[in-house]
């Protein structure tokens, strides 16, 4: 597909990928560059597991791996059969850490190369610019919404968690080695897990980000805005949603003391009940405890140091930062 013409100027349809430690997901959308209007054409999301167990081995196990590449071999031909134009993949968190990630980078090449049709290089992104794009797709339509900045954007992901400050740009940033699938297998291991296992992924937690706060300020931050499946997760139940519902879930505003009782539900619940809930992703039974004590965590500093009064809940995340930096490349 070539590039269209819309009422902003000149758009072009892309491919974003973003392979996590969970999960890997697809947006196809029509973008302006100009303007960073973003239109969705299809949206994507299968739990994949990426980096099971990398915290403990330091690698990607083989059935881990086998299970994204045939998902980036369906995602390779959705671009194709879509008429993306311009594809952007990127890969963090268990990326980063594994040492047999130049395996899974050519894995990727070459389903791209065979169901794409064209060559499309995996990048194993830093955290800060992990959480640049995090940024950036988070916050492009909060002003618009009348939600007021400073803004301490936080991605909550499997592997790692950044936390982004800043209003038309960011101010500054830091990724820290805390995720509900790091945490899970690190340290709740139980079903539920104890209050021991409870207290020593706490103490991590507070750790990393004692690290994030002496990078990132919170004081003065006005909106606290969470990111991912987890926290998305997390509003839905608050919610009690009757499905996934992510027109619902967008934009949504809790009160501090909600969500953290919200998180403290999920954390107590044995795996067979978080799977019964109705907006639970199977993919998310497991770890969506740790990803609740990781965000409470976040919530309860937050408002220490800031005094905020709401927690936002965003759908747009690094993926469309993603696609916004891919339509903007040349």
């Amino acid at each position: 597909m070539s590039d269209t013409t819309g009422a902003g100027g000149a758009t072009v349809r892309v491919g974003a990928i973003d392979c996590g430690t969970n999960s890997i997901r697809l947006l196809v959308a029509d973008v302006d560059p100009t303007t960073g209007a973003l239109t969705d054409v299809r949206r994507r999301m299968e739990i994949v597991r990426l980096g099971h167990g990398v915290d403990r081995t330091g690698v990607i196990a083989p059935e881990s791996m086998e299970r994204t590449l045939a998902m980036t071999r369906e995602y390779a031909a959705a671009c194709r059969e879509l008429g993306a134009t311009r594809v952007r993949f990127v890969a963090t968190s268990a990326s980063r850490d594994a040492s047999n990630a130049a395996e899974f980078i050519d894995g990727v090449r070459a389903a791209f190369a065979e169901h794409y049709g064209a060559e499309v290089s995996p990048e194993v992104v830093s955290g800060d610019e992990e959480a640049a794009l995090s940024f950036a797709g988070a916050t492009g339509g909060l002003a618009a919404q009348g939600v007021s900045g400073p803004y301490l954007v936080v991605d909550l992901g499997g592997g790692s968690t950044e936390l982004v400050r800043g209003t038309d740009h960011v101010e500054a940033a830091r990724s820290v080695d805390i995720g509900c699938v790091r945490m899970t297998e690190r340290h709740l291991v139980g079903d539920p897990p104890t209050d021991e296992q409870i207290g020593a992924a706490a103490r991590d937690i507070d750790a990393a980000l004692d690290v994030a706060e002496s990078a990132v300020p919170l004081a003065g931050v006005a909106t606290l805005v969470g990111l991912a499946g987890s926290v998305t997760t997390i509003t839905a139940h608050l919610r009690r949603l009757t499905a996934y519902d992510p027109e619902r879930i967008h934009l949504a505003r809790s009160a501090p003391a909600d969500m953290v009782v919200a998180c403290d539900e999920l954390l107590a619940m044995p795996r067979a009940q978080r799977a019964e809930l109705p907006y639970m992703h199977p993919g998310r039974v497991d770890v969506i405890g740790a990803g609740a004590l990781v965000w409470r965590r976040v919530v309860e500093r937050v408002v220490d140091r800031a005094g905020v009064t709401e927690v936002v809940t965003s759908e747009h995340d690094i993926l469309d930062g993603i696609a916004l930096s891919a339509a903007r490349r040349a």
